[in-house]
């Protein structure tokens, strides 16, 4: 199945992967208006969709997301600006109960950095160039990047790529841990879409949406308060369908055919 969330974003699902695509090649992807609307609608549409087990989020073209569209930096330093203000917030996607993975393919910069690293992983294409850039348009580290980078490099490294705004490329990314994976260029897709494909072919998606929710409020738990909930959830874990199928189909030597998340 293939069509548009927007002009800006190609929407497609195939083998219980949705592929979101910024399309906006001749500009590097760079986000507007309409390449939030139709990313946030693609991402609420992925969730609903029973058949979707995994998301993939990746650019047209040479690029990610280049970050924030001059134009409309421009019209909101002026005061001119007329961009409908998007309400959901740039972390959105930590929210969606499904595995969320970025195929980096190129130049990922403010915004389009803000957006990755609220992707839940990230594959990274060889020599793909990431920078915060904030601090060198006289701005801070904004929606949320001040929580979700130190979790991913560390707090001084953190400092370091927030501060500086300097450029890294995909081969320090992977030695920072920013991202999980970096492939040739040509194979980056294919290969996200082979993880992607294998997750969602074995995986409980009530597993994952459990694992996101244990995974983001842990570490700002005190470690008993950690510990209590999750033997709650396993618990109820154990009481589900998914663990009767999880352990005869493994068994049974056959793929498993568990439910679909359904949000609760």
């Amino acid at each position: 199945m293939t069509d548009t969330a927007t002009d800006a974003v190609l929407y497609e699902v195939q083998d219980n992967v949705a592929l979101i695509t910024l399309n906006r090649p001749e500009r590097l992807n760079a986000w507007n208006g309409d390449l939030a609307k139709g990313y946030f609608n693609s991402l609420d549409r992925a969730e609903a969709d029973p058949e979707v087990k995994v998301i993939v989020v990746t650019g047209a073209g040479r690029g990610f997301c280049a970050g924030a569209d001059m134009d409309v930096l421009q019209g909101i330093e002026q005061g001119t600006s007329d961009e409908e203000r998007e309400t959901r917030d740039a972390t959105y996607a930590l929210g969606v109960g499904k595995l969320v993975i970025a195929a980096v393919n190129g130049a990922c910069a403010g915004l389009g950095f803000v957006h990755a690293v609220a992707c839940d992983m990230r594959f990274a294409a060889a020599g793909a160039k990431f920078t915060t850039a904030f601090s060198r348009r006289g701005l801070i580290a904004e929606h949320g990047s001040s929580w979700t980078l130190p979790r991913l490099v560390g707090q001084a490294n953190a400092m370091d790529l927030l501060v500086s705004g300097r450029v890294l490329l995909a081969e320090e990314a992977l030695e920072l841990g920013l991202v999980n994976k970096v492939f040739p260029a040509d194979q980056l897709l294919e290969q996200t879409m082979a993880y992607a494909t294998d997750v969602a072919a074995n995986v409980a998606p009530g597993s994952i949406a459990v694992i996101k929710n244990q995974v983001y409020n842990h570490p700002g738990m005190a470690l008993a308060d950690a510990m209590a909930e999750s033997n709650q959830f396993m618990k109820e874990s154990l009481k589900r369908p998914d663990f009767k199928e999880g352990v005869s189909s493994f068994l049974e030597k056959r793929p498993p055919e568990f439910a679909p998340y359904t949000g609760s």
